[in-house]
């Protein structure tokens, strides 16, 4: 055998490996490892425990991975305008409306609903228990008692602001004694009021989850002003050519289809519901 020509051969198939390996580290295309988007949610959906239940579901029936990043709703619209997430599944119906009028969205679709409610100590020093957001908040200005506001421009801290400015206070921050922002998620903000006996809007798919109680409990429900509506929403690949429309599109016709539509009403702790679906046909 020609030593020379055995040697070149040799060369010629390690070129072709380190070709195929310089091709992979640069990110070319490999089918298999694409099938994943990014969707930025919020807090309260992660925290509730509902993506462990719901995401599963939907790669059994797509074969299509999803990475959660969980921020506030605000922090997840600013990840879609500067093209960081593929889908959106927030909760501020009216800065989401106006993110597809600025033309970042296809189109926004109500998936799901719960309710917020107002958290507090048990003993309530501030005497707001009842089933009136507003005027619970408005008795807040002849108390001591702490409140924690998320502070994070999230879905529930923007709701939170519309029912102060509802009860006559434009901005609590200064105005309110005992109001502090924890610029934090959903979870941690009812751990910090847990710890300090302290008052907080949540959601109540978290409260829920909550583990850490102690002494709190829920004083204010049942207000029609605390509906919380989520959505679903792809980033306009228009603005964005590099997300993943496609997949992203699928996630967001999957979850308001019936089998996704079951799969957000399946989710219960200790036998109670934490989302209720409301896609329309």
């Amino acid at each position: 055998m020609d030593i020379g020509m055995n040697l070149r051969s040799i060369s010629r198939r390690a070129a072709v490996c380190l070709g195929l390996a310089g091709l992979l580290a640069m990110g070319a295309p490999v089918t298999a490892q694409e099938r994943f988007i990014v969707m930025a949610s919020t807090t309260s959906t992660e925290q509730s425990g509902l993506f462990p239940h719901l995401l599963p579901a939907f790669k059994a029936a797509t074969g299509i991975d999803v990475r959660v990043v969980a921020v506030g709703t605000g922090q997840a619209l600013d990840m879609g305008r500067r093209g960081d997430a593929d889908v959106l599944f927030v909760h501020d119906k009216a800065a989401e409306e106006k993110f597809v009028g600025e033309g970042f969205g296809l189109k926004r679709t109500d998936v799901m609903y719960n309710d917020f409610i107002l958290i507090g100590p048990a003993s309530d020093p501030a005497g707001v228990k009842g089933k009136d957001i507003v005027a619970a908040l408005a008795k807040f200005g002849a108390s001591s008692a702490s409140f924690i506001s998320r502070g994070d421009k999230s879905g529930t801290h923007a709701a939170e602001l519309r029912y102060w400015k509802a009860a006559s206070v434009e901005t609590p921050v200064g105005k309110v004694t005992g109001y502090k922002e924890c610029g934090c998620g959903m979870g941690p903000a009812l751990n910090i009021a847990s710890s300090s006996d302290a008052y907080v809007l949540a959601d109540r798919g978290t409260w829920l989850s909550f583990k850490n109680r102690a002494n709190l409990a829920v004083l204010v429900e049942g207000d029609t002003r605390l509906f919380n509506q989520y959505g679903v929403i792809v980033v306009n690949p228009a603005k964005h050519p590099h997300t993943k429309t496609a997949l992203a599109q699928a996630f967001a016709d999957w979850v308001v289809s019936a089998p996704g539509q079951a799969t957000v009403a399946s989710y219960k702790i200790g036998g109670e519901q934490l989302f209720f679906p409301n896609a329309r046909p």
